[in-house]
């Protein structure tokens, strides 16, 4: 995930980002929030990564098996 990427996930979660984009304040539901849809983002790239490199079914059920990890 590229710096970018976080801090847009950051300003989606409702972070006050300063001027430079360096610093923020964060209360715990946004920290929540911005924890949640990383961990989401990335659990899901990892599934599409799976899926790229074959068509075989274990690979499907593998990255069936990331997915499911966000409904735990």
């Amino acid at each position: 995930m590229t710096q970018d990427e976080i801090m847009q996930l950051a300003k989606d979660a409702g972070l006050r980002i300063d001027v430079r984009g360096t610093y923020f304040f964060v209360g715990f539901g946004e920290l929540s929030d911005l924890l949640d849809a990383a961990i989401t983002n990335e659990r899901e790239a990892c599934a599409k990564t799976l899926e790229s490199i074959s068509n075989a079914p274990d690979m499907q059920s593998y990255a069936n098996a990331i997915r499911a990890r966000g409904e735990a």
